[in-house]
């Protein structure tokens, strides 16, 4: 999926995209798998970092797989939800930070600095917020398919790596409210104190959570219809993201509470559609431990990290680009001369 395709319109052609979705290349992870076993290492002694380079030769289909083109994409979307008090700052902070995504200064720009990628910043429509989902759907169908339509741009032609990251004053409320939708349980389970709400304001954040569920859950025909419920337009674009970089095989690391929020989604509606996903890192935000595990992620890091903003997805890529550098670089026992009664 690129830009000069045809934008999406509809949730049905979204849907529609699942018989199309591209499967792992196995040709290019078998032998990934037969150059990790000859490396001049004892078998397993780089544990995680093999599987991220035969996980990375897999789904970028190249044996030898590298990451030399990285970019980090920051979807911005205010909710209607902020006007109810679940948030310790006012929705005029999103397109503040916005700003100083654009001036440089806030805590991403840096890490992909570190990483030599590139950060793109996509505002989802600020001024037109998403509605109340406490008494109406966050966005029609159609809204939600314009915003998956908008994400997928973030997925251009030599991307070889995509981390997906979020920036919406109350977006923690909209990402409670989709999990107690998909996975049950109570609202408090799911809803962590986001910019650090606590007290009575954090009781209200929970009953918006219960009400948002209370009046969309049972309704929802798939992960798809509670994300155009429950979500918001960066949520959406995060999804739609994913998708385009799963038909351009280009592997995803996914950020934290919210960014997996639509991998949810996703993971709902067709749990292989985020096969190409890797965890970057726990967040200590709600019950994202538990939700990784829905998802069958195993987080890169774990750094008590709760920023959003793709920084955790962003610093796990210089852990993706070091594995990938191990798996190419490496000596074979061959080639170094070393007896491989190591392994």
């Amino acid at each position: 999926m690129t830009t000069e395709q045809k934008p999406i319109a509809s949730l049905a052609e979204i849907r529609a995209l699942r018989e199309i979705l591209p499967g792992i290349d196995d040709a290019a992870r078998d032998e990934a798998i037969a150059r990790n076993a000859i490396l001049t290492k004892p078998a397993g002694a780089l544990a995680d970092l093999e599987d991220i380079a035969i996980f990375m030769a897999g789904w970028q289909g190249k044996a030898m797989p590298a990451v030399n083109h990285p970019r980090t994409a920051v979807f911005a979307g205010n909710h209607g939800v902020a006007a109810l008090g679940v948030s310790a700052f006012p929705a005029e902070v999103t397109a503040q930070m916005v700003n100083n995504f654009q001036a440089g200064g806030a805590a991403v720009n840096q890490l992909v600095a570190d990483l030599d990628g590139d950060l793109m910043v996509y505002e989802m429509a600020l001024e037109h917020p998403t509605e109340d989902f406490t008494k109406q759907p966050a966005m029609s169908e159609q809204e939600c398919a314009q915003a998956m339509s908008y994400g997928m741009m973030a997925v251009e032609s030599g991307i070889d790596l995509l981390m997906v990251g979020e920036m919406g004053i109350a977006n923690t409320t909209s990402a409670a409210a989709i999990y107690h939708a998909l996975y049950g349980g109570k609202a408090e389970d799911w809803t962590g104190p986001g910019t650090g709400v606590e007290g009575d304001a954090m009781t209200n954040k929970i009953n918006v959570v219960r009400q948002g569920v209370e009046r969309h859950g049972a309704d929802a025909a798939d992960g798809l219809d509670i994300l155009a419920r429950l979500g918001g337009k960066e949520i959406a674009a995060i999804a739609g993201a994913i998708l385009a970089a799963r038909m351009g095989r280009v592997p995803v690391i996914l950020d934290g509470y919210i960014s997996c929020a639509a991998a949810a989604c996703l993971h709902a509606w067709a749990p292989e559609s985020i096969d190409h996903c890797l965890a970057g890192h726990l967040s200590v935000e709600g019950a994202h431990r538990d939700v990784l595990d829905r998802l069958g992620k195993k987080p890169i890091l774990q750094l008590g990290m709760r920023l959003g903003e793709g920084s955790g997805a962003t610093l796990a890529a210089q852990i993706v680009r070091s594995a990938c550098s191990l798996h190419r670089g490496m000596s074979t026992f061959e080639d170094a001369g070393v007896s491989d009664s190591i392994h």
